[in-house]
């Protein structure tokens, strides 16, 4: 019986500062949350208007040169069978 009266006298019957802390953590976690949504939901269908021009910028020189690579090697291939 003396084993129990110790353990119930070692906790203090009420924690202020701990619902306060706890107060404190929601918050943060509440602000995190939102904060994060609100990324998302911004960033969710942002078009990247001055990248995608320079993509293209870089895919039509590519095109190109592929398609002369191309040509290069049916005329190649044309002169070869001629023979």
């Amino acid at each position: 019986m003396d084993e129990g009266r110790k353990d119930e006298s070692s906790e203090p019957a009420s924690v202020p500062g701990r619902s306060r802390g706890s107060l404190i953590i929601f918050i943060l976690v509440a602000m995190a949350l939102v904060l994060a949504i609100g990324f998302f939901y911004m960033t969710k269908d942002r078009n990247d208007r001055p990248a995608d021009a320079v993509m293209q910028a870089v895919e039509k020189p590519d095109s190109a040169a592929q398609m002369v690579g191309d040509a290069a090697m049916n005329a190649a291939d044309t002169l070869r069978n001629h023979d």
